[in-house]
């Protein structure tokens, strides 16, 4: 699928310096839109520049003046906002009694803290549009947790990612807002650069890791398909299906 399908709409980004964000900040470039792409230091990208086409936007996206600072951006530069990409989280294995207050804190405000603020934001906008569409990046994970893989804290905050987008499709799809969600295994990107990753095939029932573009079709699926609504696609090879294979 194409990112032309919306040719000269707005995108917003978070987590954009590197992996999927950084996949589907170049793919919408690429398809023609208007990008703003936020991450804490991503003015520093060597993959991303500023444009005529691209702003970015330093900042922690947990925090309210970060969430602030992106919107204005877009609007600023390019006067509206069409989609949000919340793809922004960290992943903090440890065993369960092993996470500290601030391990907690430090998850809570990136992992919920990053959805929740900016996309008040973002909504307060296309409201005024009448349209818009918002897709959150979870975890397949939430769904199939594994034996041995201590990651209950990363579990707890992003499963909370399909379920915003689905309480929020039903209290704005009045204003013509759309949310949806995308839930990956586990994908090649540097954050398993040095992880074993004939291990991490043998997860998925695919027998190998997904890709970053893979993730992109999926949000393109997403933005072309204006039916869809408080839906979470996993793209995972079908591992959410079962437990053994």
């Amino acid at each position: 699928m194409n990112a032309n399908t919306n040719k000269n709409q707005v995108a917003i980004v978070t987590g954009a310096s590197s992996g999927m964000g950084l996949g589907m900040t170049q793919a919408l470039l690429e398809g023609g839109y208007r990008v703003v792409a936020t991450a804490r230091t991503i003015s520093d990208s060597k993959d991303l520049k500023p444009s005529a086409n691209l702003v970015l936007v330093d900042g922690d996206i947990g925090k309210k003046e970060t969430a602030i600072k992106v919107a204005d951006a877009a609007i600023k530069h390019f006067d509206r906002i069409d989609l949000l990409v919340n793809n922004a989280g960290i992943y903090m294995p440890k065993p369960f009694m092993e996470y500290t207050p601030e391990d907690f804190e430090k998850m809570i405000q990136t992992n919920v803290g990053g959805y929740f603020f900016v996309t008040q934001q973002v909504v307060a906008q296309m409201r005024k549009q009448k349209s818009g569409h918002v897709v959150g990046i979870a975890t397949v994970l939430v769904d199939q947790p594994l034996a041995g893989a201590p990651i209950s804290l990363p579990v707890i905050t992003k499963s909370t990612v399909p379920a915003f987008s689905r309480a929020l499709a039903m209290e704005f799809v009045a204003d013509g807002i759309r949310f949806n969600s995308i839930s990956p295994g586990i994908v090649d990107t540097p954050m398993h650069a040095n992880d074993d990753h004939e291990f991490l095939k043998k997860l998925s029932p695919a027998g190998r890791l997904v890709k970053i573009s893979e993730i992109v079709d999926a949000l393109l699926y997403l933005q072309a398909s204006p039916m869809v609504n408080g839906e979470n696609i996993r793209v995972d090879g079908g591992a959410h299906a079962g437990a053994k294979w």
